[in-house]
């Protein structure tokens, strides 16, 4: 690489959207960095530092080319054949070429390629100074960013994120000419706005961080977000407890100060008694504080905020920010003493007044086809089924409270906290609140039996119901999450170890969705003609239900890759069509155990071998033998592998019968020294018809016996 420096950007704006902060300042890297390739300038790649904070998106690389490399460019012109005439005088072709070019024809060049003889020009172009074409990448990238709703300000012609005030291009510790976003960039940066009133003079881009740090600015996020999760440690230590920081809630903080400061706060002692999932999600939603819990995960009065400036008296800071919170505590304990006055079942006519989905009827039709979804699956896994009907009749008695309106997040929460306030079977609220779950990637599923039942029965329905009215998700969209709610369903099933019939619970599902399609096309109103409208929805097609089943067996593809398991496992287990997820997972970590096994590979290949044999056979007419007749076996290796595939499989079956699939595959594994020495030796299509019928016999059962548990001839050797 040629001579380089290292080259600083600053865009310093009005407060930037904190929760579009992250995306906004790695796009602009990303734009800055491909606008450098793009023009063939070298750069550093591994130290390009995306590095923002609320009023500025900047960009810092430690080398790049102070010069583009020349360029040896190349233009091909007529064919050799069509440049001159017969007289042997230039073309008009060959002439234009030329004086495109800017040169005499004699100085044109000639090229032989596979498809003949051809003019071309070749010139040399210099390259350009990299601080004369960073303005225009700079412009490029911004131009490129992700901003929904650009803001104009002032007479400007141009928009961008947020009114843009400063801008600094340094290329060592040169200034860069140029214009962006109407602004000339010059060397002179800007401090806290509250604790340092001065511009900040950067004299090289190497220094800029340090230079913006002695401003009360902490330009690194990577750097800032550390400091302030280490202080929110730190202060629930000292205030006798943990604090609660979802990475999420640390992301949306860093995005919001420059010079982070905790200040350790405390509120009313009497809301604890309000739900602290209320109190936290206020908290952390409305007021970006961090919750202090206790040892035990309860929610104490203290918690902790993040003030953007070192103020000289923090306890003002600190008044204020209770200040903001008591009203929004006082509303929560309100909305939850207001809501304990209705009984839950009390509001399951509510809910007979709001569309779940068009076709579909009523949130409260939806509750009541759960429910008999949930009934039939409790009494098929030995959960109670009374149960299990009374809590999906309540689940969604919550979504009509005062505090869920509030807060639309802590549906199902809020409704195991009233259930159990109401004298309501402990089961049943506990599985109100586990209905949701899982309610994100990589949360858990419902640990309760009651609640993994009613958790199967809501996803059951939803899909079902959706794929029965055409609303099934295509390409990329997916707006009612059925992709999310057929992996929450698949991992509940598995992970719960539920066994059910899951193609036959679709289509129980699917009827019932039927029934009440047909019931609300029959009650729609009639038309201004006296003519009933027009259907919504057809019936639902006859492989409704298989197309469902594949729809979710393909999000398990994804899960089990995350997992590490390979694609051959899967579809191995596959090939036998099982219906039951819980058992489909059992034989798929047994598969994955199996190839473990130094036999694996050999035994995989036997069995693919096996399989094409026994077509083959098939196809010529030829049928294995339904019993093997020991008479007929000729040779020590068909008799060997006969007396061993007995011997083993009545083994390898006994652990088959009693759900040990791993330990039947392995024992399954014993026969590779018979079946490698039947190959080696044994003639399978035998001229005689009884010993060719024998031996088929042979390698169909050997096949079966595999085929008890995976298809492993789907098995790529490792």
């Amino acid at each position: 690489m040629s001579q380089t420096l290292p080259l600083l950007i600053e865009i310093g704006t009005e407060e930037l959207p904190p929760k579009a902060l992250d995306e906004l300042a790695l796009a602009f890297r990303d734009g800055v960095v491909e606008g450098l390739g793009k023009r063939g300038i070298g750069f550093d790649a591994g130290s390009v530092r995306a590095l923002w904070t609320p009023r500025r998106l900047a960009l810092l690389v430690d080398a790049v080319q102070v010069q583009q490399p020349d360029q040896q460019l190349e233009r091909r012109g007529p064919a050799v054949s069509a440049g001159f005439d017969v007289a042997g005088k230039p073309t008009k072709a060959l002439i234009g070429f030329a004086q495109s070019c800017g040169v005499d024809v004699a100085a044109l060049l000639k090229i032989e390629t596979d498809k003949g003889a051809w003019f071309v020009h070749r010139a040399l172009k210099r390259g350009e100074a990299s601080a004369s074409l960073v303005p225009q990448i700079v412009i490029d990238a911004l131009k490129a960013l992700p901003i929904p709703k650009p803001m104009r300000w002032g007479n400007r012609e141009f928009s961008f994120v947020r009114p843009a005030h400063w801008l600094v291009m340094l290329l060592g510790d040169k200034v860069i000419d140029g214009e962006v976003l109407g602004l000339n960039a010059d060397r002179m940066s800007r401090g806290h706005r509250f604790m340092s009133g001065k511009s900040v003079w950067i004299s090289t881009a190497t220094g800029y961080i340090d230079a913006l740090r002695s401003a009360h600015v902490i330009v690194d996020p990577v750097e800032r977000r550390a400091l302030i999760a280490r202080a929110v440690e730190r202060t629930a230590d000292d205030l006798g407890g943990r604090a609660h920081a979802p990475a999420a809630l640390l992301d949306e903080v860093n995005n919001l100060v420059e010079w982070p400061a905790p200040i350790a706060c405390s509120f009313d002692v009497s809301f604890l008694r309000v739900p602290q999932e209320a109190l936290i999600t206020t908290m952390v939603a409305n007021q970006k504080f961090f919750p202090v819990l206790d040892a035990g995960g309860r929610l104490t009065e203290k918690f902790i905020g993040i003030a953007n400036i070192e103020s000289r008296n923090p306890g003002e800071v600190q008044r204020g920010y209770e200040r903001v919170i008591r009203p929004r505590f006082a509303d929560a304990a309100f909305f939850f003493d207001e809501d304990l006055k209705t009984p839950l079942a009390n509001h399951q006519n509510a809910l007979k007044q709001f569309t779940y989905q068009q076709q579909l009827g009523t949130v409260w039709d939806k509750c009541c086809r759960v429910a008999e979804l949930a009934r039939v699956i409790a009494n098929r896994t030995g959960v109670d089924g009374a149960l299990a009907t009374k809590a999906a009749a309540l689940s969604k008695c919550d979504l009509m409270t005062r505090m869920v309106g509030e807060f639309p997040e802590l549906q199902g929460n809020m409704g195991r906290y009233y259930a159990s306030a109401q004298g309501i079977e402990p089961e049943v609220a506990v599985a109100i609140d586990e209905f949701y779950q899982p309610r994100f990637a990589g949360d858990g599923i419902a640990r309760t039996p009651l609640g993994r039942v009613l958790a199967i029965a809501e996803r059951l329905d939803t899909l079902a119901g959706l794929f029965a009215v055409g609303q099934k998700p295509t390409g990329n969209k997916d707006p009612f999450s059925l992709r999310r709610n057929a992996l929450g369903l698949a991992r509940t099933l598995i992970e719960g170890a539920v066994e059910i019939d899951l193609p036959a619970q679709i289509q129980e599902a699917l009827d019932l969705a039927r029934k009440d399609i047909d019931r609300v096309e029959r009650e729609r109103p009639a038309t201004a003609h006296g003519v009933a409208s027009p259907a919504l929805a057809q019936s639902p097609a006859k492989d409704t239900a298989h197309e469902l089943f594949e729809f979710i067996i393909d999000r398990l593809r994804g899960y089990y890759a995350d997992q590490g398991i390979k694609a051959d496992a899967f579809d191995a287990v596959l090939a036998l069509k099982p219906t039951d997820l819980a058992d489909f997972d059992r034989r798929l970590r047994a598969v994955v155990e199996f190839g473990k096994l130094p036999e694996a590979a050999a035994l995989a290949a036997a069995n693919k071998r096996i399989g094409n044999i026994l077509r083959q056979a098939a196809d010529k007419g030829d049928r294995p033998a339904d019993h093997i007749d020991p008479t007929a076996l000729e040779m020590a290796e068909e008799r060997a592998l006969a007396a061993a595939l007995s011997y083993q499989g009545d083994i390898a079956q006994k652990k088959l019968d009693a759900g040990d699939y791993v330990g039947a595959l392995k024992q399954l594994s014993t026969l590779k020294p018979a079946v490698d020495a039947f190959f080696d030796k044994v003639m399978v299509m035998a001229d005689d018809p009884d010993i060719r019928a024998n031996r088929l016999g042979l390698l169909h059962d050997l096949r079966e016996r595999f085929l008890s548990i995976a298809d492993i001839g789907l098995l790529q050797a490792v």
